[in-house]
C-alpha cells in the first residue's frame, strides 16, 4: 500500500488547536479584561463594515478569493487524487466539450473504474452541478480549479447574506469571515475537485437566506434567489436538499395562508412565475442531462452506476446486494471491504449506535473542531431562542435523515451548513455577554476562540518549518479541515507528465499488487479515450491485454506499477507466446 506517514515528532495542527482551546477557556477566570483595549477598535472597525449589508457580502466573497489566490505558493492549485476528483473531471471535461455524455469505448472493460459510469455511457456517476462548475472554470479561466476557487467565494458571500437574514450584522459579517478561515482556505471542499460541499453549502444558504426576507417583504428578486437555490441543491445533493426544502416549503405555506403580508392572489402570480420558471427549466434540464447519460430522464445519476458495481446500499432498511462480477481486483476490494464492511457495522444492533455517534463526532470536527465547541455550552439558551426555531427544527430534520443513511461524509451535509453557522454564531452571542463576578469573561473567550480560528489557519501555512502533522490520505481525513494539496496526487501526475512529453501516442497498463488501496486509482482517462495523447488501462492477464493492444497498434505500451516508491515504469512485454500471436 502506497502510504507515507509524518515524522513522529510532527505535532497535529488539532492537537495545537485543542491546546489552544483549553487555554482560552482557563485564562479568562484569571484575567476576564485580557487585551480588550486590542480587540475594542478592531471589533468597532469590524461593526462599521458590517453596517453595510451589500458591501459585508462584498468583502466577505473578495476576501475568500484573494486570500486563496495569495496563499497559492504555499497550497498550490490541487492535483487531482481520489476517485471523486476523476470521476467530477470527466464530468468537467465533457460538459467543457458541449455534450452531456461519451459513447461508452469499445475496450470499456479495461478503463472501468470507482464513480465512473461504463454502460449505457461513459460519463461520472455523480449529479451535474460539481462538473458544471468545474467546465465553466476550465472554459473561462483555463482551468477547471478556478470554478472551485469562485464557488467557494460565493459560499463564503453567501454565508454572510444568509446570516444577515437571522442574526446582527456584526455577528453576520464574523460568519462570513469564519467560513473563509474554516472552509474555504484549507477544506477539501476547495483544494480539490470533490467541491460539492462548496455547491450544496450555497445552495442551501441562497434558500435560507431567502425565506424569510421573501416573507417578510415579498420581492421577487427573493423569490429566484430561492428557486436558484433549490435548483443548485436538487442538482447537487438532492436528499439532504429535500431535508432542507420540506421545512422550508411548510413556513412558505403557513406564510401563505395565515401570513399577516401575504400577497392577494395576482401579486402573488406575479411574485412566483418566474421563481417556477426557474424551478421548472432546472428541472427540465436535469431530466434532458438523465435522458442523455443515463438512458432515460426518470434515471437519477447514481442509479445505473450503483446497479452495476455496489454491493452496500446508502439506507439501513435496505438489505446488500448479490456481489457483481468485477473485472479487477481492486474495484472489488473498494466495494466489498471499504463500502460493504461499513455496511454491516452500521446494519447490525450492536453497530447503529456506535457508527451513528461516529456520524455527529464526523460533522461536529469538520463544522466546528475543537475551537468553536465552547460556545455549545450556551447550547440550552439557544432552545430558547424564538428566532433560532425553525434552525433548530431543520438540524432535527437533517439529524433524522442521517440516521437512515450509511455513510456520511461532511459534503453530504453541506446543504445546512448556514444552519450550522445560525446555531453556533447564536450559541456565541449568548456566551459573549457571560460574566464572571462582574467581569466580561464571556466575551474574553469568545475573542480567543476567534484568534485561534485565525492562528490556525497561519500555522497550516507553514507544515514543514513547524513539523505539523498533515494526513496522507483524503479518504481517510475527510473531516481534517487542514486539507491541503500541495503533496497529494504527485506520484501519477509525475508518471503522466513524463508520458505526455514522448513523441506518439502511448498506452499504460496500470497493475496493482494484492494490497493496494483502491482509493489511489490511477485508472483515469479523457472523454474521448481513443485520441488521448495518454490511455490508462486496467491489467486484466495477458490475453484480454493482447486485445487492447490489437485495438492500439501504433501505441507505444508501458507498465506502470503504483505500488512500488516510487512508481515504477517499464516498457510492457507480454509472455513469448502472446508477443507472437500480436506480430
Amino acid at each position: 500500500m502506497l502510504l507515507s506517514s509524518a515524522p513522529q515528532n510532527d505535532v497535529s495542527l488539532m492537537l495545537i488547536e485543542a491546546g489552544l482551546t483549553v487555554i482560552a477557556l482557563a485564562v479568562p477566570f484569571a484575567l476576564p479584561n485580557l487585551a480588550s483595549g486590542l480587540y475594542s477598535p478592531i471589533e468597532r472597525a469590524f461593526a462599521t463594515l458590517a453596517r453595510r449589508p451589500g458591501l459585508a457580502v462584498t468583502a466577505v466573497g473578495l476576501a475568500a478569493l484573494l486570500l486563496r489566490l495569495a496563499i497559492l505558493p504555499f497550497c498550490p492549485i490541487p492535483l487531482p487524487f481520489i476517485p471523486d476528483d476523476f470521476s467530477f473531471l470527466l464530468a468537467a471535461n465533457t460538459f467543457a466539450l458541449g455534450r452531456f455524455t461519451n459513447p461508452t469505448p469499445a475496450m470499456w472493460m479495461h478503463f472501468e473504474s470507482i464513480h465512473i459510469t461504463m454502460q449505457p455511457t461513459y460519463m461520472s456517476m455523480y449529479f451535474p452541478s460539481v462538473g458544471v462548475v468545474l467546465a465553466a472554470g476550465k472554459v473561462l479561466l483555463g482551468n477547471p480549479w478556478f470554478g472551485a476557487l469562485l464557488v467557494g467565494a460565493l459560499m463564503c458571500a453567501s454565508l454572510c447574506w444568509m446570516l444577515q437574514a437571522w442574526l446582527p450584522p456584526t455577528w453576520a459579517l464574523l460568519g462570513g469571515f469564519l467560513a473563509i478561515l474554516r472552509i474555504e482556505l484549507f477544506s477539501y471542499w476547495v483544494n480539490s475537485y470533490s467541491i460539492g460541499g462548496s455547491i450544496a453549502a450555497l445552495g442551501g444558504a441562497l434558500v435560507l437566506g431567502a425565506l424569510p426576507r421573501l416573507t417578510r417583504n415579498p420581492r421577487l428578486r427573493y423569490g429566484v434567489l430561492l428557486a436558484i437555490g433549490i435548483v443548485i441543491l436538487a442538482t447537487t445533493r438532492p436528499y439532504e436538499g429535500l431535508l432542507l426544502c420540506l421545512p422550508c416549503m411548510a413556513w412558505i405555506g403557513h406564510w401563505l395562508i395565515r401570513g399577516k403580508n401575504r400577497p392577494t392572489p395576482p401579486a402573488l402570480l406575479r411574485l412566483s412565475a418566474l421563481p417556477l420558471l426557474v424551478v421548472f427549466a432546472g428541472a427540465a434540464w436535469m431530466a434532458d442531462y438523465d435522458h442523455h447519460a443515463f438512458g432515460k430522464a426518470t434515471t437519477l445519476p447514481y442509479t445505473i452506476n450503483r446497479a452495476t458495481y455496489a454491493i452496500a446500499p446508502y439506507y439501513v432498511w435496505q438489505s446488500a446486494r448479490p456481489e457483481p462480477v468485477y473485472h479487477d481486483e481492486s474495484m472489488r476490494y473498494f466495494y466489498k471491504e471499504n463500502e460493504l464492511k461499513a455496511f454491516n457495522k452500521i446494519h447490525s444492533v450492536a453497530g447503529f449506535l456506535p457508527q451513528t455517534l461516529a456520524k455527529v463526532i464526523r460533522t461536529f470536527e469538520f463544522f466546528a473542531g475543537i475551537a468553536l465547541l465552547p460556545p455549545l455550552f450556551m447550547v440550552r439558551r439557544v432552545l430558547l431562542d424564538k428566532r433560532m426555531r425553525f434552525l433548530i427544527l431543520c438540524a432535527l430534520i437533517l439529524a433524522a435523515g442521517m440516521v437512515i443513511e450509511i455513510f456520511l461524509i461532511p459534503h453530504y451535509v453541506a446543504p445546512f451548513t448556514a444552519v450550522f453557522y445560525a446555531i453556533g454564531l447564536q450559541a456565541m452571542r449568548h456566551l459573549r455577554v457571560w460574566r464572571l463576578g462582574g467581569k466580561p469573561a464571556g466575551a474574553t473567550i469568545v475573542r480567543l476562540l476567534v484568534t485561534i480560528c485565525l492562528i490556525g489557519a497561519i500555522l497550516r501555512l507553514f507544515p514543514g518549518p513547524l513539523h505539523l502533522a498533515l494526513p496522507e490520505w483524503p479518504a481517510s481525513s475527510w473531516t481534517d479541515r487542514w486539507y491541503g494539496p500541495d503533496h497529494y496526487g504527485t506520484e501519477r501526475a509525475r508518471v503522466e507528465t513524463g508520458l505526455e512529453s514522448l513523441p506518439g501516442q502511448q498506452l499504460v497498463i496500470v497493475r496493482y499488487t494484492a494490497h493496494h488501496n483502491p482509493l489511489n486509482e490511477w485508472v483515469y482517462n479523457e472523454p474521448e479515450i481513443d485520441t488521448s495523447k495518454v490511455v490508462w488501462a486496467r491489467d486484466m492477464g495477458s490475453a484480454h491485454n493482447l486485445e487492447l493492444l490489437h485495438y492500439y497498434p501504433y501505441r507505444k505500451v508501458w507498465l506502470v506499477e503504483p505500488d512500488s516508491i516510487p512508481a515504477a515504469v517499464s516498457p510492457y512485454t507480454l509472455p513469448q507466446e502472446s508477443a507472437a500471436e500480436l506480430h
